[in-house]
């Protein structure tokens, strides 16, 4: 995507018009920008320099990193070589590699096998642990990318690898997701297609992070079906949640009301794998957004139907509800009482079982 889309898309995502883009960054920044020239960087007439990037990037809630990277794109196997692995991690991979092409891979449908396996293991190990695996598998898949089904599957892996970056980082987070997004495209299956953008959209938005790109891939993924699916699920939490951080609270509320009906079409009854939504995990979304929006009967109900069907094999997720309760305290005025509640909360889980969400969460309570 060049520069221009990517502005558009992320203009688009806000509601607003080119003026009301150029008004932004004139009132933040004291420029002089006009509609017209807003208009020219999406017709990729010319490029933003440093300086407007800088202003697009605090304005759009989209990381700098993500908006310079559009003047380089980087390929594939440099993207994991180079930005998640050590040199001599990279030196295997770049061996393993080459032997898939050589010899040939696993097949499709054990592909799909291993992807189950990823999103089971997903919800219970730590994120270092997961990002190595799935990083040597991402570099043997990129060697057999020759049907539609190999390219859905790449894009849920590459989903699950971008979970394993900080959205506070910005960058890697958000083009890993990008690219998933990419990725499920070209295997013209609507359902990854959907699910690709929505499940980086509640990524991003659970973690308050990088709000403009979860606006766009959850418009996308919109865009694409309104069929109930896990993935329209997950782009409307994610959309309601950004529009909580933000401070929307009407937008949000109506989003949520619109994710139960969505829910009650499309709910799964797997209960443990990151590729499904079912009732506690629903109610793990709802408590977190009820609690930034200062709904504490509505989190409170949501924490305890959570925790009531929450398989125990999960304890990262009761932590989660937990520190949910502290940012209540924290934003009903009780800031002490609440980071201290949260902080005791994530302490008693052991830190291998840390994610990067629960850390940000955990940011997130202290500057309540």
């Amino acid at each position: 995507m060049a520069i221009g889309a990517l502005i558009r898309d992320l203009r688009e995502a806000r509601g607003w018009s080119q003026g009301r883009l150029a008004d932004g960054i004139n009132d933040a920044f004291g420029t002089g920008l006009s509609r017209e020239y807003v208009s020219r960087w999406e017709r990729s007439k010319v490029e933003p320099g440093a300086f407007y990037l800088r202003c697009l990037s605090a304005v759009l809630d989209v990381p700098l990193a993500v908006l310079e990277g559009e003047v380089k794109r980087r390929t594939f196997l440099s993207d994991v070589a180079t930005t998640a692995i050590a040199p001599v991690v990279a030196s295997d991979l770049l061996s393993i590699g080459f032997a898939a092409r050589l010899r040939g891979g696993p097949s499709v449908d054990d592909w799909e096998s291993r992807l189950a396996t990823y999103g089971t293991e997903y919800m219970s190990l730590g994120a270092a642990d997961i990002q190595r695996r799935v990083a040597g598998e991402l570099v043997v898949i990129q060697q057999q990318l020759e049907t539609p089904r190999l390219w859905a599957v790449a894009s849920r892996l590459m989903t699950l690898y971008a979970k394993t970056f900080p959205g506070s980082d910005g960058a890697k987070a958000v083009n890993w997701y990008r690219l998933a997004a990419e990725a499920a495209d070209q295997s013209g299956d609507d359902d990854a297609r959907v699910w690709v953008r929505g499940r980086a959209a509640i990524a991003l938005g659970y973690e308050g992070a990088s709000l403009g790109v979860a606006d766009v891939l959850a418009d996308q993924a919109i865009a694409i079906s309104d069929k109930p699916s896990l993935g329209l699920l997950n782009a409307i939490m994610g959309k309601a949640h950004a529009a909580a951080v933000r401070g929307d609270t009407e937008t949000a509320r109506r989003l949520m009301n619109r994710g139960r009906h969505v829910f009650d079409r499309a709910a799964s009854d797997e209960q443990t794998s990151d590729y499904a939504v079912p009732w506690w995990r629903m109610n793990v979304f709802v408590s977190l957004l009820a609690a930034r929006l200062g709904e504490e009967k509505v989190a409170a109900e949501a924490q305890s139907a959570a925790r009531s069907e929450l398989p125990s094999a999960l304890p990262r997720f009761a932590t989660h509800l937990e520190m949910h309760r502290g940012l209540m305290l924290a934003r009903s005025g009780d800031k002490r009482g609440g980071a201290r509640y949260a902080r005791a909360a994530l302490d008693a889980l052991p830190p291998e079982k840390h994610s990067l969400t629960l850390r940000m969460l955990m940011a997130e309570v202290e500057q309540a």
